[in-house]
């Protein structure tokens, strides 16, 4: 005998896919949430690790900037050291020079002519002083010249001017001329050294033309 199924079943089937989907749906929805987070954990930690490696670099760029502090003061400290080393230089090479010129200053006045003020800039050098004449003054001016430590004599003022109110004892009275000149100190070693200098491949040439003479005889 047959038997029939009088159940609704396309209702219950309909039903079982609805659940179905119902599953599907909320499975895909917890599988976005799952994917949603770890996108943002990810993401997170991303953003802190980054965060980490910048503050560390914003640290060491504060230590090198601290660090370059520092050598821009040894640089500057450098410099007054070598500033300061080089005046000491200067003021021993000139030690001796300034010696000779003073030397050369008292053996070059002749007699009539008398210093009154002596004044050095750089290389340069005044002197004002009273004279008998102006022979006296050129007198004076060839003696520089030929002093060696003293060179370019060049007579800026030669006046007349007699001071009447100067007692006899000062000289002054005999001496009625005003003058200033102005010479260029000069450093004879220099100039032999240099000289010295020069003539060493001069005295070198010879010998090695020698021993080429000698070579092209043998």
């Amino acid at each position: 005998m047959a038997r029939i199924n009088l159940l609704p079943w396309r209702a219950e089937r309909r039903k079982q896919r609805q659940r179905e989907f119902g599953v599907m749906l909320g499975m895909a929805a917890l599988a976005g949430v799952l994917l949603s987070a770890f996108i943002w954990l990810y993401y997170n930690a991303q953003i802190d690790g980054q965060n980490e490696r910048n503050a560390y670099l914003q640290g060491e760029i504060t230590k090198v900037e601290a660090q370059i502090g520092e050598i821009d003061k040894l640089d500057k400290q450098k410099g007054r050291l070598l500033a300061r080393k080089k005046v000491i230089e200067e003021l021993q090479a000139n030690r001796s020079q300034m010696v000779h010129l003073f030397d050369s200053l008292v053996r070059t006045i002749p007699d009539g002519v008398s210093l009154t003020s002596l004044k050095q800039e750089g290389d340069l050098l005044t002197l004002e002083g009273r004279a008998q004449s102006n022979a006296r003054v050129s007198t004076y001016m060839r003696n520089l010249e030929s002093a060696g430590w003293m060179k370019d004599p060049d007579l800026s003022i030669i006046e007349a001017k007699r001071d009447d109110k100067a007692p006899a004892s000062t000289g002054d009275k005999a001496l009625p001329y005003q003058f200033t000149l102005q010479v260029r100190l000069a450093n004879p070693n220099a100039t032999d050294d240099a000289d010295a200098a020069a003539a060493k491949p001069g005295a070198q040439a010879p010998a090695a033309q020698a021993n080429a003479n000698g070579g092209a005889k043998s």
